[in-house]
């Protein structure tokens, strides 16, 4: 269904914003399901994760890993982390474009002073913080989304220290909007992400169906040189191929290497649509069909 971003500095108030948002969905109408992946989803200890840079993509990679694993069309996946490298949030915009769901950011806008002063506290409270080192590196590499970014966009801006994090909050309350819309019968809904042929994976089709498209494709090719040759090289109308298949109607002669490219053409044409339609034929009957066809609309 879709996956929000949670983006923000160090102690910005990016959990709660994530637990004001699931909280928000979930008392929304639509009733869809929800699930934040976080650091304490694994056990994660925060300073560590973020202690070198080897340590941080072992932590991008788990969490990607768990995000691709969990998209689907039926759930809202929120991402609860830092989220703060650019590059990173283009991968969980990938994901979401494979998956064909909606997408956006939530970011929580705060200064660095601000931030500082709240992980003090949670420090004096004996409340999970980060290192002051671990801080202001974090701080440091932080690049804020863009909104004009596909990847940034749609970008809902929230302010806690200026406003507080609530379910009412306004930027909350777009996300649900956004989120919950229905699709336009009339337009394509463009919050919904399409995937490339890119971004799919092909289906897999049963090991046999190459070869009975050929088999079959070449018996058909045998059938109409046969009729041509019985017809003195003349057009040739209803070709007979057995019960079930159409009659092949030529109005032309047509020589062994032309039927020869268009045979190519067809496997080739059915290969492709197999990535985004129906799986190529598995058996000899359907794959003759198709082919019948095809030179009907290309001879005929």
């Amino acid at each position: 269904m879709a996956l929000v971003v949670i983006c923000g500095q160090p102690c910005s108030g990016k959990s709660t914003a994530a637990q004001c948002l699931e909280g928000a969905l979930k008392d929304s109408e639509s009733k869809l399901i929800t699930r934040v992946i976080d650091e304490s989803s694994f056990h994660l200890d925060r300073n560590q994760c973020y202690s070198n840079m080897t340590e941080e993509k072992m932590l991008r990679g788990v969490l990607r890993s768990e995000v691709d694993r969990s998209v689907s069309k039926d759930s809202i996946i929120i991402v609860d982390s830092l989220n703060s490298i650019k590059g990173y949030r283009y991968e969980l915009w990938c994901l979401a474009r494979a998956a064909g769901i909606r997408y956006c950011v939530l970011f929580c806008d705060v200064e660095e002073s601000h931030s500082k002063t709240w992980n003090k506290q949670r420090r004096e409270n004996g409340e999970s913080s980060y290192d002051d080192k671990i801080f202001e590196d974090l701080v440091g590499r932080f690049e804020k989304p863009d909104k004009r970014n596909r990847w940034d966009s749609p970008l809902f801006e929230l302010w806690p220290f200026r406003d507080g994090i609530e379910k009412s909050s306004a930027a909350i309350l777009d996300a649900v909007s956004y989120l919950t819309k229905k699709a336009d019968a009339k337009s394509r809904d463009v919050g919904i992400l399409q995937p490339t042929i890119a971004t799919q994976s092909a289906r897999p089709s049963d090991a046999n169906s190459l070869y009975e498209m050929d088999r079959a494709t070449q018996e058909i090719i045998n059938a109409v040189v046969e009729a041509q040759s019985q017809a003195f090289g003349g057009p040739v109308n209803g070709i007979s191929l057995g019960q079930g298949l159409s009659p092949i109607n030529i109005s032309r002669s047509v020589g062994l290497p032309e039927l020869r490219r268009l045979r190519r053409t067809f496997i080739k044409l059915t290969g492709q649509s197999s990535l985004s339609g129906p799986s190529p034929p598995s058996d000899a009957e359907s794959a003759k069909r198709m082919f019948v066809d095809y030179l009907n609309r290309e001879l005929g």
